[in-house]
């Protein structure tokens, strides 16, 4: 049979078990704003009962109740969905916000773009038609000319500028990533020995799985969990964190460790017990940078020089068929080097008499090359169209990360619902712990009083 004393336990274990619930809603709300904080769940358990010799009966009705567990209020599927998405996001808004800045700088439509200086360097050669033999005409030929190169080589260096921002920024990434990568797998060892001795690994959890999100955003990383609960990290299918053992991402070529290129294509190796290629593409911010510096800037770079290419190959063509106010045949009006001819491309000439305007020898007042030139080639189509088809590149990839950014923060409001601390939620688990703590308190004193009772008041024994 149940013993006096048993609703003295019964009344203690409630008591420190709101007292848990207490520490556990307090921490929550504690919390509501900590970024990366799961919410906490406390689970109770009716205590055991006494186990009693054979052929006796126990005729008690509970002794108490217990903690079973503190438990983290996660979802493993829609975690990793998180991360998938965040990875995405963090792709394009890394793409969006390089071509927004390319885009800036080239300027088009606009007074100071090269589409600008190509209409009045056109401008120029038609005031040349109308006075061929005026001095003033040939210098503004000569300074439209240098304009017109000037303006290419601004938004040259501006597309260069981006190239050698991102090559830094992919260099300090990638250094980022190591950092997290160490620091995860030491999560890891530490929440292994943490479960073994049977201390509370929450916090741990949340710190490892806000690793892994970073991880996510920056590398496209995927992370699985074994079944003793560490998580492996893997970036384009290579294992970077396995259990309790991190490797290093490394930029194999094309990037040296200053953030210079090195005239290569850019590649990546994970050395996690030896070196391994990691496959391309990858998700995440150097996902991102990568496509930047392997293909979007590099192609809108080799169509502005094919379209100098051609426009000055035309312009010399056309120059070297005329005449110069000497008499003499045209040379080449404009020079550039062929390795690089929009960052390279000059005037030829510095002496606007020997502008070959004249169609004919000895033909000072004729100014039939000069109209000839002022139409020369199709830069101007050329130019637009590659201006239009970066630009309709700069909108596509700001759409979709504008509708990414749509889908993560649906993602993310899943995982707030999940995961995240609600106050009127924990405000309630607060009063009612308080109360329950309270009614607790209330039958300790009620059973204090009976026993006081039967103690002193009842019988004579002593007296």
């Amino acid at each position: 049979m149940t013993g006096t004393f048993s609703s003295v336990n019964t009344a203690l274990t409630a008591l420190r078990y709101q007292r848990v619930a207490l520490d556990v809603a307090g921490n929550n709300i504690a919390n509501a704003a900590t970024k990366g904080y799961v919410r906490r769940s406390l689970v109770g358990e009716s205590m055991e009962a006494s186990h009693v010799a054979l052929w006796s009966r126990y005729d008690g009705y509970g002794d108490g109740v217990g903690v079973a567990s503190v438990n983290r209020m996660v979802d493993p599927l829609l975690d990793r969905r998180v991360r998938r998405e965040e990875a995405g996001l963090s792709y394009l808004q890394t793409t969006s916000t390089a071509l927004q800045h390319v885009d800036n700088g080239i300027g088009e439509p606009g007074p100071n773009g090269v589409a600008a200086a190509l209409s009045a360097y056109r401008g120029a050669w038609h005031d040349l038609t109308l006075n061929p033999g005026g001095d003033a005409a040939r210098q503004q030929v000569l300074s439209r000319a240098a304009t017109l190169a000037d303006a290419i080589h601004t938004q040259v260096n501006n597309v260069a500028g981006e190239e050698a921002d991102q090559r830094l920024r992919l260099v300090n990434v990638v250094g980022e990533i190591n950092t997290a990568a160490a620091e995860l797998a030491d999560l890891n060892r530490e929440i292994l020995a943490a479960d073994v001795n049977g201390s509370d690994t929450s916090t741990l959890r949340d710190q490892r799985d806000a690793l892994a999100l970073q991880l996510a955003q920056q590398a496209g990383a995927v992370t699985t969990v074994r079944s003793d609960g560490m998580f492996d990290v893997t970036v384009g299918g290579v294992d970077l964190v396995s259990g309790r053992q991190a490797g290093t991402l490394a930029i194999a070529t094309g990037v040296t460790p200053t953030g210079d290129a090195d005239g290569n294509p850019i590649t990546f190796q994970i050395d996690l017990g030896g070196p391994t290629a990691v496959p391309t593409p990858l998700g995440g911010e150097i996902g991102g940078m990568h496509h930047l510096l392997s293909d979007t800037l590099p192609t809108y770079r080799a169509g502005l020089d094919q379209v100098v290419r051609d426009f000055a190959d035309t312009v010399n063509a056309q120059h070297a068929a005329g005449y110069d106010l000497a008499g003499n045949a045209g040379g080449a009006f404009f020079a550039y080097d062929p390795a690089d001819p929009a960052a390279t491309l000059s005037v030829a000439i510095t002496d606007g008499d020997l502008v070959a305007a004249a169609s004919v020898a000895g033909g000072t007042l004729d100014g039939g090359n000069a109209d000839l030139l002022g139409t020369a080639g199709t830069a101007d189509a050329d130019y637009q169209r590659l201006v239009n088809s970066f630009g309709s590149q700069v909108d596509a990839v700001d759409r979709q990360r504008a509708n990414q950014a749509a889908l993560t923060a649906s993602i993310q409001a899943s995982w707030e619902q999940q995961a995240g601390v609600n106050l009127d939620e924990e405000t309630v688990n607060l009063v009612s712990a308080q109360h329950a703590y309270e009614a607790a308190a209330r039958l300790m004193t009620a059973v204090d009083e009976m026993l006081d009772t039967l103690i002193n008041r009842t019988g004579i024994v002593g007296r």
